[in-house]
C-alpha cells in the first residue's frame, strides 16, 4: 500500500472526530546526474522567462476536494493563486506543456527579514496543496513571519494538468470492491480484472499525462517553480511522500537546496513489495497502540487490545459475506472498514472517532466508519477528488515493480505475521501497477545528494505509514553531513502537525533562524488524554 495522505483537518461525525482527507537526468547546468536537463541560467527559453499572475483564489474544484474558496488569513492577508507552465516533458523543455497550480499567503515579514518562499508538499502522491495549505494555515503562521507560504498541485493533481480515470460511479464500485480475494480463484480473477479495467480507463481518459507525473518531473517543476517565485534556494517543507519528492529534488539539484524540512520520511532503500510490508507492521503498530489506550480508558471493545483486533477482524468477515446498508443507499463492506480504520490511525486525536464508529458498527450501525473510509478515498459531497487516480498514477510512472499473483500468495504469510489486521489488504495491493501502461522508472528512488546542506529529517516513532527506520535510511541515503535526523516518539502520520511542541520549536528555529537541532534530539509526546 503506498504512502497515502499526510495530513487532516477536523470535522464532526455523528459526535466523533472524523478525519478529512486531508500518503536521473540532470538539471540546470552545473547541477547532479546525466542526461536532459529542464534549461539552464543561460538558457531558460520561454519556460523560464514566464511570470506569475497572482489573483485571489476560487473554491477549490471537485477534483481538488470541493469546499469554500479560502478565507483571508486573521490578519486580512488574501490568498492568492496562479498557473505556471513546465513542459510536458522535460527531455523536451520547447515542447508541449502542463499547467501547475498554486497558491500562497504573503509573509507578514518587511523585506529585510523575509527570508523567501516556502514550498510545501503534502504528501499522496496525489494531495492538493492548493486546497490543503489553507486547511491547514494555522499550524504553519509562525512560519509566515519569514516566508511566503506557498503550495501546489503537482502535475497529475487537482487544478494543475491532471490524471483522472473514473466517474464518481465507478469510483464508488471500486472503493466497494473485495480487495482481499480469499475465497478462491474467482475472487482473484475479480481483483484482476478490476485493475486491468482501471488501468485501462486511466490511460484512455489521461495517456497524455501518465508518462509524465512521475517524481522526477515533479521535482523538475519545483525548480522551475523556485526560479518563478524569485528564489536562488528553494526553501521547502515537505511531508510523507513530499519527503521522496523533496530527496528527488535535493538529488538533482544539491546546489539549490535551502532551508529543507523532511517529515514522515519515506525509506527510500525499499522495493513496493518491502514497502507495503513495512506499512503493514507500521499501521499494525498504530492499531495496538490505539487498542492499548482504548481499553485502558474503558472502552467497551474489548478487555484487552488482543480482542478489539479481534473484533475487527470479525466485523471485516462479516462484511464480507454480508456488507452492511447505510443510509438506505450506500454500502459498508469488509474492505471499506479497514480503509476506514486506516484512515483513522493517521493521526492521535482521530482514535476516539475510531473508538465510537467500532462501538456503532457493533450495534449495525456503519455511517462513521464508512465516512472515514470516503475520506480515505478522496469522496466528498460533489463526488471524488482525483488523490486516488493520481496516487497510482504517480506511483507506477516511479516505480518498475510489476508483481504477479503468485508473488502476492509467496508474500502473503509474512504480511499475516507482520499484522493479523492489515496485511491480507495491502500484500494484495501490490498489485496495483500489475497491467499500468506505462513502465516505472525504477525499483527506488534516488536520493544521493552530495554537496547539499544540512535536510532535517523528522522521524515518528508511532508512524504508521511510513514507519522510523525510513528517516535514518533516507539519512543515510543522502549522504553524510547532509540528512540530519531529529526523533518524535509520537503517534500518527508526521509530526509537525501533532502539535507537539518540541517538534514545532526544532523545526521552526531551523527554518527561520538556520538553527540545525543537535544530532539525536529526541521530543517526548504527551499521552492522548482518556474520555470524560
Amino acid at each position: 500500500m503506498p504512502t497515502r495522505r499526510t495530513t487532516a483537518t477536523a470535522a464532526l461525525l455523528s459526535g466523533a472526530v472524523l478525519l478529512s482527507a486531508s500518503l536521473a537526468a540532470c538539471g540546470p547546468a552545473g547541477e547532479g546526474g546525466a542526461g536532459g536537463g529542464g534549461g539552464g541560467e543561460d538558457d531558460r527559453g520561454r519556460i523560464w522567462a514566464q511570470s506569475l499572475d497572482w489573483k485571489d483564489c476560487p473554491a477549490p474544484s471537485p477534483l481538488q476536494g470541493g469546499g469554500e474558496a479560502p478565507e483571508p488569513l486573521p490578519d486580512g492577508t488574501r490568498w492568492q493563486c496562479a498557473t505556471a507552465r513546465a513542459p510536458l516533458d522535460w527531455d523536451r523543455p520547447d515542447g508541449a506543456t502542463a499547467e501547475l497550480a498554486l497558491i500562497r499567503a504573503a509573509s507578514r515579514a518587511d523585506a529585510a527579514d523575509r527570508i523567501g518562499s516556502l514550498l510545501f508538499n503534502f504528501g499522496g502522491p496525489g494531495e492538493s496543496g492548493v486546497a490543503t495549505l489553507p486547511a491547514l494555515a494555522p499550524d504553519y503562521e509562525q512560519l509566515r513571519s519569514r516566508y511566503d507560504l506557498v503550495s501546489f498541485d503537482p502535475r497529475g493533481v487537482g487544478a494543475s494538468d491532471g490524471v483522472t480515470c473514473l466517474d464518481a460511479e465507478a469510483a464508488q464500485a471500486m472503493a466497494e470492491q473485495d480487495d482481499t480475494p480469499d475465497d478462491g480463484e474467482a475472487e482473484v480473477a475479480a481483483v484482476l480484472r478490476a485493475r486491468q479495467q482501471y488501468a485501462a480507463a486511466c490511460e484512455q481518459e489521461s495517456g497524455r499525462m501518465l508518462p509524465h507525473v512521475g517524481t522526477e518531473d515533479a521535482a523538475r517543476d519545483m525548480d522551475l517553480l523556485r526560479h518563478l517565485l524569485g528564489d536562488d534556494e528553494l526553501h521547502y517543507f515537505g511531508i510523507s511522500y513530499g519527503t521522496e519528492l523533496g530527496g528527488v529534488y535535493a538529488h538533482l539539484f544539491p546546489r539549490h537546496v535551502g532551508r529543507a524540512v523532511l517529515d514522515g520520511v519515506v525509506d527510500p532503500t525499499l522495493d513496493q513489495m518491502e514497502a507495503a510490508l513495512a506499512q503493514a507492521a507500521g499501521f499494525q503498530l498504530a492499531f495496538d497502540h490505539f487498542a492499548r489506550w482504548c481499553v485502558d480508558t474503558g472502552c467497551a471493545l474489548g478487555d484487552s487490545p488482543e480482542e478489539v483486533a479481534g473484533l475487527v477482524t470479525e466485523l471485516e468477515a462479516a462484511l464480507d459475506d454480508e456488507p452492511l446498508t447505510v443510509d438506505g443507499e450506500r454500502v459498508l463492506t469488509g474492505s471499506q472498514l479497514i480503509d476506514g480504520v486506516i484512515q483513522a490511525l493517521y493521526l492521535e486525536t482521530a482514535w476516539p472517532a475510531l473508538e465510537v464508529g467500532l462501538e456503532l458498527l457493533a450495534a449495525d450501525e456503519g455511517a462513521t466508519l464508512l465516512g472515514l473510509a470516503d475520506a480515505l478515498s478522496g469522496r466528498h459531497a460533489r463526488g471524488y477528488s482525483d488523490q486516488q487516480d493520481a496516487r497510482t498514477a504517480v506511483t507506477c510512472a516511479d516505480r518498475s515493480d510489476r508483481y504477479t499473483v503468485d508473488d502476492v500468495l509467496e508474500q502473503v504469510p509474512a504480511f499475516e505475521e507482520a499484522s493479523p489486521v492489515f496485511g491480507d489488504t495491502m500484500v494484495w495491493a501490490a498489485l496495483e501497477c500489475t497491467d499500468w501502461p506505462v513502465r516505472g522508472k525504477a525499483e527506488h528512488p534516488d536520493v544521493r545528494a552530495p554537496g547539499a546542506p544540512p535536510v532535517l529529517l523528522v522521524g515518528n516513532t508511532g508512524d504508521p505509514a511510513t514507519p522510523y527506520k525510513g528517516a535514518a535510511r533516507m539519512a543515510e541515503r543522502l549522504g553524510e553531513g547532509v540528512g540530519v535526523e531529529l526523533t518524535y516518539e509520537g503517534e500518527g502520520h508526521g509530526a509537525y502537525d501533532s502539535g507537539n511542541t518540541c517538534v514545532r520549536e526544532a523545526v521552526n528555529a531551523y527554518l527561520l533562524e538556520g538553527a540545525v537541532p543537535a544530532a539525536g534530539t529526541v521530543c517526548e509526546r504527551e499521552p492522548l488524554q482518556g474520555k470524560g
